[in-house]
């Protein structure tokens, strides 16, 4: 390698050193100015996903493990008790978190995917296409999604591949609508029609034109969706055809022990049993909606008053 060559390279190496340590230091100075409910929301986002990646390794026994006892007391063996077949409730509850969480990513992901690309296909081609996946995407929005995944799950069956597909599909309609709003705006600038008309193919067009400019209210609304994806395969695992058994799942396990509420003037602490994995829900839900009004109010331009 020459003189010259090993110059150019070093120089290359500084300036990506440097471009790295100005993103670093940007993110740590965006991240110093968060509001209190922004830091609370990302600590307890952080301490779920650490439960969900690591729970083998944490949850004292199996998630489908069975002990003699059923409806144990809280005790220092088992932390939460036992449920009605005799199972340790604090590693379902950690059990949980991971797959809970992780086919609510992946649902999310999936209709983002769906709902993001057609969407930015509709806006770019004004024609029978956005006219077709339009019309298509207001019947599909027209029938309530609870009562629609409930009749196409009794019909596919109630397994993870037909769930996260089932749900992905109907909360893409959601997704097609905003990516469509947000992309009619940039389409019409110079630079689209710039690219269009040096033969940039579509999927260039939208990954490199308008991807990057409607990337932040698409990410506000990533963290808004994925609390109703959450919340929808809580309710349909309730009502028994979200996640089967012996999986463990946050909405099955307030349904298999709600019935120790009418125990609650006898042992408080039974009768708190199906509440841990209902306060499990509501306080991601919460997590994830300080994080996405932070993220919202940092995207919008708007300045806090000194």
């Amino acid at each position: 390698m020459s003189t010259d060559d090993q110059t150019y390279s070093a120089a290359g190496e500084v300036a990506s050193v440097a471009l790295r340590r100005t993103w670093w230091d940007r993110t740590w100075r965006s991240l110093k100015k968060a509001p209190v409910t922004a830091w609370f929301g990302m600590i307890v986002i952080a301490c779920y996903v650490i439960v969900a990646v690591f729970a083998p390794i944490i949850a004292p026994y199996g998630q489908s493990e069975i002990f003699e006892t059923p409806y144990a007391p809280w005790s220092s063996e088992f932390w939460f008790g036992t449920d009605q077949l005799g199972r340790d409730v604090l590693s379902r509850l950690i059990y949980g978190a991971r797959n809970t969480i992780g086919i609510a990513v992946a649902t999310t992901a999936l209709s983002f995917l769906i709902g993001g690309s057609l969407g930015v296909m509709a806006a770019i081609n004004r024609s029978w296409l956005d006219q077709a996946l339009s019309r298509f995407v207001d019947v599909l929005m027209a029938i309530p999604s609870l009562i629609f995944s409930l009749m196409l799950l009794s019909i596919f069956g109630s397994n993870v591949i037909n769930l996260i597909i089932i749900i992905a599909v109907l909360d893409a309609t959601r997704v097609f609508r905003l990516a469509r709003a947000v992309s009619l705006n940039v389409v019409v600038m110079d630079y689209v029609e710039a690219s269009r008309l040096r033969g940039e193919s579509l999927s260039w067009v939208m990954r490199r034109d308008i991807l990057p400019n409607i990337l932040p209210p698409l990410v506000a609304e990533f963290g808004l969706r994925f609390c109703f994806v959450f919340l929808t395969i809580a309710s349909l695992s309730f009502l028994g055809v979200g996640i089967q058994p012996p999986t463990a799942d946050w909405g099955s396990m307030v349904r298999e022990n709600a019935q120790l509420i009418s125990f609650a003037e006898y042992d408080m602490k039974a009768a708190m049993t199906p509440l841990l994995p209902a306060g499990a829900i509501a306080l991601l839900t919460v997590a994830v909606n300080f994080v996405v009004d932070w993220f919202l109010h940092k995207t919008s331009g708007i300045r806090d008053e000194k």
